[in-house]
């Protein structure tokens, strides 16, 4: 069975013979190349090679496009300090009052440079492996993008004291997403990403009313189009994620603030969960004995329809026996039951 095939089995829940496993690697394989993650988001190859080394050297099923989150903001035009190590800095919001709102624009996604990076990055990694891998591209959530946009304690306000305001960004956000979206499923990706982390910060009726509907838009493009989505909400969902099971994503990630089998009761049992030992306090401070019983109850909880990975990133110090001790690959502690 290849990865894809195993990935797909699990979501339609068919037959397969082991649980996928696939972490989030941003800065660490970049890294794991000698390279800066300024290296791994600013340039495309870069990328590309570092997706490729860690998929090979542990055996994930899934090769993914993920890097940061500013290529849509920078598309709209604003500008960034790129620390070596670190995540780019914005040298001030796009929309500082609501009259900026206006300048929430269709986007030229083909053309801007970092979008354009991605795509290609894509197409690169897709003609490489994605024959036999699942090609994951990125997008930013609705919610996600216009905190990007307007900075997000601003944005939060604006969800109660100017709904509006976010709901008129909100229209040309998830028109550019489409946009994005489409264009990395032309260029090889069979399933999206899509990062909303923001959405973890707000209450169930402000998420059902304000942003589901937004990405179930977006969602259903990417359907149509032909590829699968996940859904990546960051931090604390356990108020929100009964209503991102309406959302019509074939995938959501589950962080490690959410017990599996609570989450698996509210979602039912047609919706793959990912996820979702803590990749700090487990995957970096623990020892690779802690992350192979922490990668076991995951396991056990999750279900038939379940894919195995930390609750987010990767972090950039793990040691590499802890990534290999929950990986099928050398060094693997938990073979009994990947292979059972």
């Amino acid at each position: 069975m290849t990865p894809k095939e195993r990935i797909y089995a699990i979501i339609k829940g068919e037959s397969y013979d082991r649980p996928a496993v696939t972490p989030i690697f941003m800065a660490w394989s970049a890294n794991y190349i000698n390279h800066s993650y300024r290296d791994y988001y600013l340039d495309g190859d870069c990328l590309v090679e570092a997706q490729l080394a860690v998929t090979k050297a542990f055996n994930i099923d899934q090769i993914s496009a993920i890097s940061d989150p500013w290529r849509e903001a920078s598309a709209y035009g604003m500008e960034f300090e790129y620390p070596e190590n670190g995540v780019g800095k914005p040298a001030g919001a796009l929309i500082k009052t609501p009259d900026d709102v206006s300048l929430v624009k269709p986007l030229d996604i083909e053309n801007a440079e970092r979008t354009r990076q991605r795509i290609e990055s894509v197409r690169k990694m897709a003609a490489e492996v994605g024959q036999t891998h699942s090609v994951l591209g990125w997008v930013e959530g609705p919610l996600a993008e216009y905190g990007d946009l307007r900075g997000v304690e601003a944005a939060l306000m604006d969800l109660i004291d100017k709904p509006d305001l976010f709901i008129k960004a909100g229209r040309i956000i998830i028109r550019n997403e489409i946009a994005f979206a489409l264009a990395q499923v032309n260029a090889g990706a069979d399933m999206i990403g899509i990062g909303d982390a923001a959405a973890s910060l707000i209450g169930a009726d402000m998420y059902k009313e304000l942003v589901l509907p937004l990405e179930q838009k977006l969602i259903a493009a990417i359907h149509e189009a032909g590829a699968a989505v996940k859904l990546h909400i960051c931090g604390n969902i356990a108020n929100n994620i009964a209503h991102m099971a309406q959302s019509g994503a074939d995938i959501i990630d589950v962080d490690w603030m959410v017990p599996l089998d609570q989450s698996r009761e509210l979602v039912g049992p047609d919706i793959t969960l990912c996820g979702n030992f803590d990749p700090t306090a487990v995957l970096l401070r623990s020892t690779a004995e802690d992350v192979a019983d922490a990668a076991r109850q995951c396991l056990k909880e999750g279900g038939e329809k379940f894919i195995l990975m930390p609750g987010c990133e990767v972090p950039p110090a793990t040691p590499e026996q802890n990534i290999r001790a929950f990986c099928p690959c050398d060094g693997c502690l938990i073979r009994e039951e990947l292979y059972p």
